[in-house]
């Protein structure tokens, strides 16, 4: 499942993200040992550790590994967190935190693609991640409050019940924007109703869809 030469490309991959700018020793561990070729099927392996978004099912796409390590830089995440995750999609980005945090949540609105996820987190060694089929927006309250959340589509707001479901001193990392092209967005609930925002540059993500499809 996870050969020599996948290793060395996911090293490779690794140095890659230096260069770019990734500088938290933690994540790019996790990148390392996350073998990211098990979560595109097997026909597209030769895409696995180039850095760059690929499509999957329901119109999703796995996000570039850079996009990965820096949302999951800004989200300083630590072992006792407990994260949410609104966009599950292939499972990756979930990965990658499960490797970081005490519990990961994660939320998936497409229920074809919830449950070809949740059976592969399961099968390769993940199933600590708790999977949800449900609407991103609205969260999960039951499981609240959260230290860490990330949104991995992009947004035209900032959904109310996330920003509730935060952890005072908590990170919301969030793609936002009116057109196309997001701005990288971390939200830190500095007390309840108080927040404070910072920009870290302008990616492009699916569209953040309000629903859950069955």
């Amino acid at each position: 499942m996870d050969s020599y030469r996948h290793k060395g490309l996911r090293k490779n991959l690794v140095e890659t993200l230096i260069e770019k700018g990734i500088t938290d020793s933690n994540v790019l561990n996790a990148i390392g040992n996350v073998p990211r070729h098990l979560f595109l099927d097997k026909a597209f392996e030769e895409w696995s550790y180039k850095d760059q978004a690929f499509p999957i099912n329901d119109g999703q796409t796995i996000s570039q590994p850079y996009t990965v390590a820096l949302q999951t830089q800004l989200l300083d995440v630590q072992s006792t967190d407990k994260v949410l995750e609104v966009g599950t999609g292939s499972g990756y980005q979930a990965a990658v935190l499960s490797c970081l945090c005490k519990r990961i949540y994660s939320i998936e609105r497409h229920k074809t693609l919830y449950v070809k996820t949740s059976k592969l987190l399961r099968n390769i060694g993940y199933g600590s991640i708790r999977t949800l089929h449900g609407d991103g927006y609205l969260g999960a309250e039951r499981y609240a409050p959260y230290d860490k959340i990330i949104i991995t589509a992009g947004a035209s707001n900032i959904p109310k019940q996330l920003l509730q479901q935060l952890s005072v001193g908590g990170y919301l990392v969030i793609p936002v924007g009116d057109n196309d092209a997001k701005t990288m967005t971390r939200i830190t609930k500095v007390d309840d109703g108080k927040y404070e925002s910072e920009a870290f540059g302008v990616f492009k993500f699916v569209p953040f869809l309000k629903g859950a499809v069955h």
